[in-house]
């Protein structure tokens, strides 16, 4: 009898549920590390478990060949690591140190792919999972809920390995989207909006063979989504960032997305970049980033002798690290051909002071290629209007293109969304280059120095909708038939109040 296949939305269902055992008692940036390391473990787990069925399958049993093959297997679980020893013993009394060390046996096993990534998670603390007891029947319980047969994470049961990827891929994500719409204004520290995503990836249009960058990465879907751009695997994917929690988050991402060689750093991105290659800043072809808004002590104070003149353009205020993010993003693109896409609070687009300064020089280099603005309310954790600046050091004219895409959305309940067709026409409007009345400008060099190098997205698309005009002597004639027709209706009512004895 053939096994029934899971769909995606059962497979949602499961992990979210799952996530009861912890609401309302651990705060939902906290328990989202419990939830997507344990959905890694079960996926590590079945994906081995499979593997090995196959293999017995293969070589008649022989145990020699089979681990032979298992061995070179793009991952490793060790015995007594995987998702079925650690259920089995749920009930004892160390079930959260038994987690640590099969974790802590996972990543020696598979240094060159996952070494660190569990430093930052402990099953075993009583600050985050409470007291002995409680922690256990938490623990306990989490592992009951994954251990639901639908749950069965090998390829066979999505039809096939390939769709497997991207059901595995598309839950994790899943999980930590809805993470992020329960973190407040923390979402912004590790989720960008897939819809959002989606529009900087088309922007961007990488290529194959593309290196391409995000040095603010999150969880990594942002640079996932760009590199799902690429026609095929060829590419290479890099990125930094500076929260130890979420880097894991990101390396667990791009594993399960089956991007194993993708190179995630954690360090700080402006004060001590670790994407680095014979002591200089790696270079390339595309970079993207939804870097923090307006970062406060970004490290203004080493930025006049940083050790890789990234600032040399002009250093931004230390209250607002806004242009700090774009130098360095531009300062990482190969020269001639390298693109960067990069989403700003809108201050980044008429600040004056020092980021003045850098922006006519960004300006004047000819570098600016596009100023896209959004809706207000896209993103988790802040409703404010945001902008997508795109660069480009291969640019054919010196013209920049304003687009207001900031009316086009859906409206959400809690928050807006770019619908599929919003992104087409700003993407075929981005492409065209070309001037639309009421949603897009394709201004000159001249006219952005005529503006003082302000790129205020309203200077150059007037949006503005003349309002028709009011003939009043008909509105007059108007009121006076209703006041006519209304004195009718009084007489009339009182007649009948009358005839029914009910008149005062």
């Amino acid at each position: 009898m053939a096994q029934e296949i899971v769909t995606q939305k059962e497979i949602n269902d499961i992990v979210w549920r799952a996530c009861d055992t912890f609401r309302g008692a651990v705060d939902p940036s906290e328990y989202k590390n419990y939830i997507l390391t344990m959905l890694f473990i079960k996926y590590l787990s079945d994906m081995w478990k499979d593997r090995r069925e196959q293999y017995e399958k293969k070589y008649g049993g022989d145990k020699k060949r089979v681990e032979r093959a298992m061995s070179r297997e793009r991952f490793v679980v060790p015995p007594e690591c995987d998702f079925d020893y650690l259920y089995a013993r749920r009930d004892v009394a160390n079930i959260g140190e038994l987690i640590n060390i099969a974790l802590e046996r996972i990543e020696d096993a598979n240094k060159a792919k996952l070494e660190n990534v569990f430093r930052n998670i402990d099953f075993n603390s009583e600050a985050a999972l409470g007291q002995t007891k409680e922690r256990n029947r938490r623990l306990k319980m989490l592992l009951e809920d994954f251990a639901n047969p639908k749950l069965d994470l090998r390829p066979s049961r999505f039809g096939g390995s390939h769709h497997e990827r991207d059901v595995i891929g598309d839950v994790y994500e899943y999980l930590i989207a809805l993470f992020a719409a329960g973190a407040g204004k923390k979402a912004g520290e590790f989720y960008t909006p897939a819809e959002v995503s989606i529009l900087l990836a088309k922007l961007v249009q990488p290529k194959p063979g593309s290196r391409i960058c995000d040095p603010a990465c999150g969880s990594g879907s942002l640079l996932i989504r760009v590199a799902k751009e690429v026609p095929g695997q060829d590419f290479a994917l890099s990125g930094q960032e500076s929260n130890g929690s979420t880097w894991s988050l990101c390396r667990m991402n791009m594993f399960l997305h089956e991007l194993d060689n993708a190179r995630v750093e954690w360090c700080d991105t402006l004060t001590n970049p670790k994407l680095v290659e014979e002591d200089r800043l790696m270079k390339f072809d595309v970079v993207v980033a939804n870097p923090p808004f307006s970062l406060d002590k970004w490290g203004a104070d080493q930025a006049e002798h940083d050790r890789f003149n990234r600032f040399w353009r002009g250093i931004p205020p230390k209250s607002k690290g806004d242009y700090a993010f774009i130098t360095h993003m531009i300062e990482i693109t190969v020269a001639d051909t390298g693109k960067v896409g990069v989403i700003v609070p809108h201050g980044v687009l008429f600040r004056g002071g020092s980021e003045g300064k850098i922006r006519q020089k960004l300006i004047e280099d000819n570098l600016l290629e596009a100023v896209l603005g959004l809706p207000a309310n896209l993103f988790f954790g802040t409703g404010i209007p945001t902008a997508i600046l795109v660069f480009n050091r291969g640019k054919k004219s010196k013209d920049v293109l304003f687009i207001d895409a900031s009316r086009e959305y859906l409206d959400g309940k809690n928050q807006n969304r770019l619908r599929p067709e919003d992104i087409d026409k700003i993407v075929r409007t981005f492409k065209a280059f070309k001037t639309i009345e009421k949603y897009a400008y394709r201004a000159t060099v001249d006219e952005l120095r005529e503006n003082d190098f302000n790129l205020n997205i309203p200077r150059y698309v007037d949006t503005f909708e003349e309002e028709e005009e009011i003939d009043i002597v008909s509105v007059q004639r108007e009121i006076d038939g209703l006041e006519r027709q209304l004195a009718g209706t009084r007489k009339e009512m009182a007649k009948h109040l009358k005839d029914l004895g009910l008149s005062s």
